[in-house]
């Protein structure tokens, strides 16, 4: 299998301070993995490593087919259009339509072509089931609408691995259940590897999947989780 995610012996520190050693961690194109840790654990900081926004201090760690230790400003925006990341907060400019939103990264990342712009959005808002909601304002959605037109945004570059960051930390559990399912179904269609961060206990009943942990500046697979 492709790996999108190949770390080894990875070490991340935040000052002197070491947070994660000795990490290993591989994930395959078109897996769906979940990474479980406390507040503290180095969960954080091992998700902004993997999208490079914090440097990778010994080890090997390549994401999508990119050396991490070689990233550099001009390399880091080409590097993260391999990336979908969805955040607990949306992060959406509450100012600006849903259409606004899509084109914006679009636009950002290097897309000129108006009707393939326009293909894309459509194409990504009918992934998400909201194409009826492309003039809509934020303020006019509900929190799972919210978090699917993120998800929308995620997808608009084709990514290669889709990192969300507690994607359910902001909704209701049937909401929750309703978001992980979609992730899930089009990291299935479009074979795009997926990691979810989250404390969300009954998504991964609902979805089982491979469980990664942090506990004690290390990573290890969860099998108990795995196999109650």
């Amino acid at each position: 299998m492709q790996a999108v995610i190949d770390l080894q012996n990875v070490t991340i520190k935040q000052g002197n301070n070491i947070i994660l050693k000795d990490v290993n961690l591989n994930v395959n194109k078109s897996e769906f993995v979940y990474l479980l840790g406390k507040t503290g654990s180095g969960k954080s900081s091992l998700l902004k490593a993997l999208y490079g926004d914090v440097a990778i201090e010994a080890g090997t760690a390549s994401v999508c087919n990119t050396d991490l230790r070689q990233m550099t400003k001009t390399t880091l925006p080409l590097f993260r259009r391999k990336l979908g990341i969805i955040f607990q907060d949306f992060h959406l400019f509450h100012d600006r339509s849903v259409h606004q939103n899509l084109l914006f990264v679009l636009k950002a990342t290097g897309w000129e072509e108006k009707v393939q712009i326009e293909e894309r959005i459509n194409e990504v808002l009918e992934m998400v089931n909201l194409p009826h909601k492309k003039n809509k304002m934020p303020h006019e959605l509900s929190g799972g609408e919210q978090q699917r037109i993120v998800l929308a945004r995620a997808l608009l570059n084709h990514p290669e691995l889709i990192i969300a960051d507690e994607p359910t930390g902001n909704l209701d559990p049937e909401t929750s259940i309703d978001v992980i399912s979609l992730v899930h179904q089009i990291a299935k269609t479009s074979h795009t590897a997926v990691l979810v961060a989250t404390h969300d206990y009954m998504v991964l009943e609902k979805f089982p999947a491979k469980i990664f942990k942090c506990k004690n500046t290390s990573v290890v697979e969860d099998m108990t989780l795995l196999n109650p």
